[in-house]
């Protein structure tokens, strides 16, 4: 393989990954109200749903997104209701958070997420992400080569994973620095409507995304 054509898969994939999103918002919102395991967990998510998407652009299935009105329809409006799903979720806890806090302590009034749980979210925010999809169908072809092998391939997929796990390892550990200021409930309840309102703006936007 190239070595021009991995250093310029790797800028674009870098540009890709630290451009915001909502892998970084989910990021922002899990850390502070749930430690460093659960963000970790998040980023393992992230990676897992990379080799998904790989996956299925080297076997040339998830071609039928950009063929099929139908089939990228359906798939963007799951991951649409997905984003928007988690917004709600983030915006009752603040609601949840307000009110809880005029009663009674704010040390425990939001439970924290499981890694188990944060593993699915990361996994399941970038799987159900049509963009991503289109970058592996768009761009990810053009940097192997006609004699390209599978292993080649997942080479290429496998740089994008570590970019990916590079970068947000470093927001993961920067965030965790700031966890103790972060718990104030004040703090929660301004992060979870932040992170609410980004995530039903991201979802939005991903449900009128045109098909071509």
């Amino acid at each position: 393989m190239d070595l021009n054509n991995i250093i310029t898969f790797i800028t674009v994939a870098t540009l890709l990954v630290i451009s915001p999103g909502p892998n970084g918002f989910l990021i922002a919102k899990t850390v502070p109200l749930s430690g460093h395991k659960a963000g970790f967990a998040n980023v393992g998510g992230f990676v897992a749903a990379f080799y998904v998407h790989g996956t299925l652009s080297i076997f040339g299935i998830s071609i039928l997104l950009v063929q099929s009105a139908v089939a990228f329809t359906v798939f963007k409006m799951l991951g649409a209701a997905y984003l928007i799903w988690i917004g709600i979720k983030a915006i009752r806890n603040a609601l949840n958070q307000t009110t809880t806090t005029s009663i009674e302590s704010p040390n425990e009034t939001q439970k924290k997420v499981s890694i188990r749980n944060a593993f699915l979210e990361g996994f399941v925010t970038n799987a159900l992400n049509p963009k991503v999809s289109i970058f592996y169908l768009a761009a990810f072809p053009q940097f192997i080569s006609l004699e390209g092998n599978a292993f080649s391939a997942y080479a290429l997929v496998t740089a994008h994973s570590l970019v990916n796990l590079i970068w947000f390892s470093i927001m993961v550990l920067a965030l965790s620095r700031v966890k103790n200021a972060a718990n104030s409930a004040k703090f929660k309840t301004w992060l979870n409507s932040i992170t609410g309102l980004v995530f039903i703006g991201f979802g939005a936007k991903l449900a009128l995304m045109k098909t071509s």
